[in-house]
């Protein structure tokens, strides 16, 4: 069985002790064995601050873009290799595996290429400068400047290899080191393309370091000049906030976590139409892929009540003709969840709901699956619940089954209504509203909002090129507020504030735009994917 190695203080070492097993999630056969016990871990830490830091501060962005797109090619050099992994260490289906690793791939690209436009600046000027007194010449500018220290990025399960890429790449080309842990149970992918890294795309020593397994005391060696980015459950998110030294040295900390995505049906859309596709479309992709386990995954669904049964008719249709079973085997659209303990969680998750709604298609029941040795493997079925009463079923408001659920409710056919109900998620990741009414699409947009991250309006319009609200695209942000953890990453220039300091420098403005480069606009033109 392979060991896994972390890769600290510029070369891999073994962890040792007791290991975490990984296993395939549709055979439960053993795949590989990892621990970080006796890594020291604040040696890595100084090691990347020491060596890391400095090297990277003294690239120009375009420099530090070659470094990023050096990674996008190699990865995409071994793209097979790795989708061979994800499969059998993820569970996803090939299909899933692409959603990953492609998007790993292609935000470097993204980030490599923005890194070019900035070209052989070493900060970046933020918004225009200002006049401070009675004549131009005392003036002012903010600028933004890498952190000295170290970026701990901490990541989930479910996207080991996106994961790691969108966080480095928006730290690396702002210039700051970093140390990734992915999720120890599909740590088998993060590894290969880490493998991949330092073989085809070196970067300087202490640059992108690698933990595979437990953080042990990491972060016990973060002071204030360090970062520490983490997505998955709020509960971890707020015990993250409550450790004493990072509470205690604000250490800056940007947290993404659970989400009650929701989706509404503007009353205006019929079925049949191109905008009713592209809801029945959205929906269906968001339940079943890498089986429901992504974080933006639409959980809630809003429609009139007057198309309550059409659309659960429809969506019932479409969700039969998925086949959960081993994604090794021919046919199967749907794979397993990641580990035993979260088919317990979904399980349960679907029973809690089921209190206070009705199981129109899957639950906790028997089923078929394809190519799963009998009695193994983490299986659960797509599963709609319908829930007649949208203001009441609390639990399907207040709780994230995070597999391939989701619940059904009717409203009043009102944007405030439908306002209220999206609200009740304390703040998402991502809403979707499926709407050719502008006046409603808008009504809605501005009370929604404020609760999520990101809104995407659905329309005959882009009907045919939107990738759905459960993608994550690079160009715009992603977080959201409330329990979705109140973060922000990504959003192209954006994702590289968090690894940043904002300083107002004053003084003289010739001097101040000879110094910064800010004589000219500083900000580049749109990056493109």
């Amino acid at each position: 069985m392979e060991r896994l190695e972390s890769y600290v203080a510029g070369e891999w070492t073994p962890g040792r002790g007791p290991a975490h097993v990984l296993v395939n999630p549709a055979t439960e056969e053993p795949l590989a064995e990892t621990s970080t016990e006796g890594i020291d871990l604040a040696a890595a830490v100084a090691f990347a601050r020491a060596e890391g830091g400095p090297s990277l501060r003294a690239l120009t962005f375009a420099e530090r873009g070659e470094l990023l797109r050096a990674m996008s090619r190699a990865a995409h050099a071994q793209r097979d290799a790795l989708l061979e992994v994800a499969v059998r260490n993820g569970g996803n289906t090939r299909g899933d595996a692409k959603f990953d690793v492609d998007g790993a791939i292609g935000t470097l690209a993204y980030y490599a290429d923005l890194g070019a436009q900035l070209g052989d600046a070493r900060l970046l000027a933020d918004g225009d400068g200002v006049q401070l007194g009675r004549s131009p010449r005392f003036f002012g500018q903010h600028v933004l400047v890498p952190r000295p220290g170290v970026a701990v990025h901490i990541n989930a399960f479910n996207f080991p290899a996106w994961g790691l890429a969108e966080k480095a790449a928006c730290a690396l080309l702002a210039g700051m080191p970093v140390i990734t842990k992915p999720a120890t149970s599909t740590a088998l992918v993060a590894f290969r393309l880490m493998k991949i890294f330092t073989e085809r795309a070196p970067l300087p020593r202490g640059a992108l370091s690698f933990l595979a397994g437990p953080p042990g005391d990491l972060l016990s060696h973060l002071g204030g000049e360090d970062v520490v980015a983490f997505t998955g459950s709020s509960a971890t998110g707020a015990t993250l906030r409550l450790v004493p030294n990072l509470a205690r040295e604000s250490v800056r900390i940007n947290v993404e976590a659970d989400s009650l995505n929701g989706a509404v049906l503007g009353p205006d859309v019929a079925p049949g139409s191109e905008t009713y596709a592209m809801f029945l479309r959205d929906v269906v992709r968001d339940m079943t892929q890498k089986g429901g386990q992504k974080c933006t995954a639409i959980r809630r669904i809003f429609v009139p009540a007057a198309v309550l049964a059409t659309v659960q008719g429809d969506l019932v249709e479409r969700l039969r003709d998925a086949r959960v079973g081993d994604p090794a085997q021919d046919g199967v659209t749907v794979g397993p969840l990641t580990t035993a303990e979260q088919l317990r969680g979904v399980r349960a998750g679907i029973e809690r709901i089921a209190a206070g709604a009705t199981v129109a298609i899957g639950g906790t029941g028997p089923f078929e699956k394809i190519g799963a040795p009998e009695g193994k493997g983490y299986f659960v079925p797509p599963t709609l619940l319908v829930a007649a009463d949208p203001d009441g079923a609390p639990a399907a408001h207040e709780h994230e089954v995070f597999g391939p659920v989701a619940t059904l409710f009717p409203y009043d056919a009102g944007a405030r209504h439908a306002v209220a109900l999206l609200r009740r998620g304390r703040g998402s990741l991502v809403c979707s509203v499926y709407s050719d009414d502008r006046g409603f699409a808008a009504e809605v947009l501005l009370g929604a909002a404020p609760y999520h991250g990101r809104v995407l309006l659905g329309s005959e319009r882009i009907a045919d090129q939107a990738p759905g609200p459960g993608t994550v695209l690079p160009q715009t942000i992603h977080g959201g507020p409330g329990r979705a953890g109140g973060g922000e990453e990504l959003g192209g220039l954006r994702g590289l504030h968090l690894y940043a300091q904002r300083t107002a420098v004053q003084g003289s403005r010739p001097i101040l735009e000879a110094l910064l480069g800010t004589r000219a606009d500083p900000r580049p033109a749109a990056a493109k994917p």
